[in-house]
């Protein structure tokens, strides 16, 4: 079970809300889109990922070399309703629109196999 404390302190992060907001619409993705869309280095969003991983926002599933981040199965109903929320508010902002358009023209975005 998470901590309600740790959801709100992964919430509480610009970077972390931006990447939320395009996992609670997509479902899953892998780094690399989620990169490219925010338009970060790897590095740089790897380790929001794994802050949020580490909270258990977030579950990983790995595919050769593709790592992907989807939000996790065993959140609490109100956490669901949080991000659920937050994403649509969200909706609305230019900068995860911004965000979804990028990840929108991405060239050679991953096949995936199973999820």
């Amino acid at each position: 079970m998470i901590n309600s404390n740790d959801f709100f302190d992964a919430l509480s992060d610009e970077t972390r809300r931006r990447l939320l907001a395009l996992l609670v619409r997509d479902d899953e993705l892998c780094v690399c889109e989620l990169s490219y869309a925010l338009d970060m280095p790897q590095p740089k969003v790897s380790r929001h990922l794994a802050v949020m991983r580490e909270s258990g926002v977030l579950s990983v599933r790995r595919e050769g070399l593709w790592v992907y981040y989807r939000i996790h199965s065993l959140l609490p109903a109100w956490a669901y309703r949080i991000l659920d929320q937050m994403g649509q508010g969200c909706s609305a902002l230019a900068i995860f629109q911004a965000d979804r358009k990028r990840l929108k023209e991405m060239p050679n975005r991953p096949v995936r196999c199973c999820a």
